[in-house]
């Protein structure tokens, strides 16, 4: 089955009622891209940026009358349209694209991500078993391959640990995989949680792992080594409360972060911890520390 696409300019004050337009119209599907290469920084906790100027792209049933629904467009936007064309798009097997894309990735020495549907390269490493999915965090940014190998090099046997922003869980599992003998995972979407939790079955380190949102994360807390693949202003914001969770010589690892942005992350922890020289990757950089 083929389908009719649209793409449409709007701003960022007009995407939400042009998302509602388009699926009163029939839209199957509307997704937003950034029509003017605009970075996002990093948002307040619990809000989701967009960028000033927006693709919306919408598909629609290849049976659509394009030139009626440009009318419709015209009638609840005005005229004139802003930039928009049409066109039709092919029919793919979606699935088996996604699943090509998606391969055994190594970090360090000993740690993999293997997804389900591929067998292990090295059966004898440290395989960590996750498929994509909605929580972010699959090993393919630079800012969750930075903290995979500052695990793979760690010395976890019998470490406590917390992944603060869990995401699908891997920063954790990887931990526990490697030795450590418990984290905690935390996040303050549930969706992450109920993500971590099913990976952490799925990969047989459930028992020790506890998932909870970080509003109701525990004040007594404190663990050897503490995980942050968040953004740097909410790692700035948050450099109290994850402090705090790191006991006296422990170790805190930070991601994230822009490298324009990691001067002000080295701030506001060198007060509590002695912190190494960033490690960049691209544009991202991990900034690490020992507890005082």
């Amino acid at each position: 089955m083929a389908w009719l696409q649209l793409h449409i300019g709007a701003e960022e004050a007009q995407v939400d009622a042009l998302q509602s337009l388009l699926e009163t119209l029939g839209a199957v599907a509307v997704t937003m891209t950034d029509a003017a290469d605009q970075p996002l920084y990093e948002p307040p906790p619990g809000e989701m940026p967009l960028w000033k100027q927006i693709i919306v792209s919408a598909l629609f049933e290849q049976t659509t009358d394009a030139n009626l629904l440009a009318q419709a467009l015209k009638s609840a936007l005005g005229e004139p349209l802003p930039n928009y064309r049409m066109s039709i798009l092919e029919d793919q097997h979606w699935e088996r694209a996604w699943m090509e894309d998606f391969k055994p990735m190594r970090f360090g020495e000993r740690l993999w991500i293997i997804p389900s549907w591929t067998d292990a390269p090295d059966p004898s490493a440290t395989n960590i078993k996750l498929d994509p999915g909605l929580a972010f965090g699959t090993g393919t940014h630079e800012t969750t391959a930075l903290c995979l190998e500052w695990l793979d090099q760690a010395e976890l046997r019998g470490k406590s640990v917390i992944d603060f922003g869990c995401g699908s869980g891997v920063l954790a599992i990887g931990a526990l995989l490697l030795g450590a003998e418990h984290a905690w995972a935390c996040d303050i979407d549930p969706q992450a949680l109920l993500a971590t939790a099913s990976n952490a079955a799925n990969n047989g380190v459930a028992d020790r792992l506890t998932c909870v949102l970080a509003k109701d994360l525990p004040d007594d807390i404190d663990v050897d080594i503490v995980l942050a693949n968040i953004l740097a202003g909410p790692l700035v914001e948050l450099s109290g409360q994850l402090s705090q969770l790191c006991r006296s010589k422990g170790h805190i690892v930070l991601s994230g972060i822009l490298a324009a942005q990691g001067d002000s992350v080295v701030e506001a922890y060198s007060n509590a911890f002695s912190v190494d020289l960033p490690t960049q990757k691209n544009d991202w950089l991990r900034v690490t520390g020992r507890k005082h």
